[in-house]
C-alpha cells in the first residue's frame, strides 16, 4: 500500500482525544477479573451524582473516538458519560472464544458495575445497537432508556441468502466491514454514505493509512463477531425490552436496509418509536449530525426536564 508521510488519521485521532478530554473525561483501562478480559473506556474523571449515567457502544469502522467525537461534548453537558472499546476494539481484549453481542454484554455491564454504575440509558451504533439491545434485554433493571442506531436487530439468518443485503454471503460482509485494502475501504464508504465522496478523489495513501491504523488490529476476532451475528438468528427467539426505546435510521441505508428498522418497531411494539433521517444512509451520525443529536437530546434529554418539572415544590 501507499503511506503518507504523515499520519492524517492518527493525527485526527489526537485531536478527538483531545476532544474527549476536554470534555471532562478520561481514559481507563479495567480487569474484569476474570482472568481473561480487559476493557479500555473513557469515564468522568468527576462524576456528578446529580447527573444520570449515559453509556455510548459503537460499531464497526473508525474506532469509538471518531464515532461519538462530535457529540461528546454536547452529551457531557447533561449526563456522565462511558465510552467503552468493545472487545477486540481499540484498548479492549479477551482470551475467551465467546464472539456473541450476549458476551459483549456481559463485559460492558462488568465494567459499568466496576465503576459503581448502577442505572444508565444507552446508545449504540450498528454493531453496538446490537450490543445495547442485548444490553438491555439483560439487565432490565439497570437500563433506563434505549437508543438503537441501524442495527439490524431484528435480521434472520435466511435474510442473506433471500438478498435483503447488498453482500451476497456473511464472507463478503466480512471482508467489506473489516477492510484490509484499498479497494474494500472504497466499498464500504460507498454503502455507508448516502452521497459518498467521489472515489477517485480520495488519496490512496490516505485511505491506506487509515487501514494501518484502524484496522489492523483483532481482524480474525473482528470478524468472527461479525460471522456470530447472523448465525441461527430467529425473530421469535429475540427478547422484546420494555424500556422507552427509540430507533434511528437512516431513509437510504444500504448496510441494514429501512425493513429492518420497521421489524424492530413491530417487535418491541408501543414502547418504540421509529424516526427516519431523510437523505441519509447508515453514516447518518456523520452526514447528519446536527439532526442526529436534536434527536438524541429530544429522547434522552428534554424526557428530563418534564420529569422534573411535574415534582412538587
Amino acid at each position: 500500500m501507499t503511506k503518507c508521510f504523515i499520519s492524517l488519521t492518527e493525527a485526527r485521532n489526537i485531536c478527538y482525544r483531545s476532544t474527549f478530554t476536554k470534555s471532562g473525561l478520561q481514559s481507563t483501562t479495567t480487569d474484569l477479573l476474570d482472568g481473561a478480559t480487559t476493557m479500555h473506556c473513557w469515564i468522568p474523571k468527576t462524576p456528578i451524582l446529580t447527573k444520570p449515567n449515559l453509556l455510548l457502544i459503537h460499531g464497526f469502522g473508525p474506532n469509538a473516538l471518531w464515532q461519538w467525537g462530535d457529540v461528546i461534548h454536547k452529551l457531557t453537558s447533561f449526563f456522565n458519560v462511558y465510552v467503552p472499546d468493545l472487545v477486540f476494539f481499540g484498548g479492549s481484549y479477551s482470551t475467551k472464544p465467546d464472539r456473541t453481542e450476549q458476551f459483549q454484554a456481559e463485559c460492558v455491564m462488568k465494567l459499568m458495575e466496576m465503576n459503581s454504575v448502577k442505572k444508565m440509558s444507552v446508545v449504540g451504533l450498528s454493531y453496538g445497537g446490537f450490543v445495547v439491545y442485548t444490553l438491555a434485554a439483560m439487565y432490565k433493571e439497570a437500563v433506563e432508556r434505549v437508543v438503537v442506531c441501524a442495527a439490524g436487530v431484528c435480521m434472520e439468518e435466511k435474510d442473506i441468502s433471500q438478498g435483503l443485503f447488498v453482500v451476497s454471503d456473511v464472507e463478503e460482509a466480512v471482508r467489506v466491514l473489516v477492510p484490509q485494502t484499498v479497494d474494500k475501504l472504497k466499498e464500504l464508504i460507498g454503502y455507508t454514505m448516502y452521497k459518498p465522496p467521489p472515489m477517485g478523489l480520495l488519496p490512496s495513501c490516505l485511505l491506506s493509512d487509515f487501514i494501518e491504523t484502524m484496522c489492523n488490529d483483532y481482524v480474525e476476532e473482528k470478524r468472527d463477531l461479525i460471522r456470530a451475528i447472523p448465525k441461527n438468528r430467529k425473530i421469535l427467539e429475540i427478547p422484546k425490552i420494555t424500556q422507552p426505546t427509540m430507533i434511528l435510521w437512516g431513509e437510504h441505508d444500504q448496510v441494514f436496509r429501512l425493513e429492518f428498522g420497521q421489524r424492530l418497531k413491530r417487535h418491541i411494539g408501543e414502547n418504540a418509536e421509529l424516526i427516519v433521517i431523510k437523505k441519509a444512509g447508515h453514516g447518518f451520525n456523520i452526514e447528519k449530525t446536527k439532526e442526529y443529536f436534536t434527536h438524541l437530546k429530544t429522547f434522552l434529554v428534554d424526557h428530563l426536564n418534564k420529569s422534573s418539572s411535574v415534582l412538587p415544590v
